[in-house]
C-alpha cells in the first residue's frame, strides 16, 4: 500500500515514519520516498489502520494505493 503525505518530508523524516508504521505492525516492511513524498507499507494490515499511526507522528497522510 502506498501513502502520500501532504508535507514536503526530508531525511529526518525517515525513522520518524519508521516507528509510526512500526508501532502498528512490527513485521511491516517501510520505504519512504522523499522526493515523491511517499510512504511504500508491506502489511497484511489493512490501509486505514496505520492513518493514526501517522496523525499521531505528526503526519497528514492520504491513501494513494491500496
Amino acid at each position: 500500500m502506498k501513502f502520500r503525505t501532504l508535507k514536503k518530508l526530508g531525511d529526518d523524516d525517515i525513522p520518524k515514519i519508521a516507528n509510526a508504521v512500526i508501532s502498528v505492525d512490527p513485521d511491516a516492511k517501510v520505504a519512504t520516498d522523499v522526493a515523491g513524498n511517499t510512504v511504500d507499507v508491506n502489511s497484511w494490515l489493512f490501509a486505514e489502520e496505520f492513518l493514526v499511526a501517522f496523525y499521531d507522528a505528526g503526519y497528514d497522510v492520504r491513501i494513494a494505493q491500496r
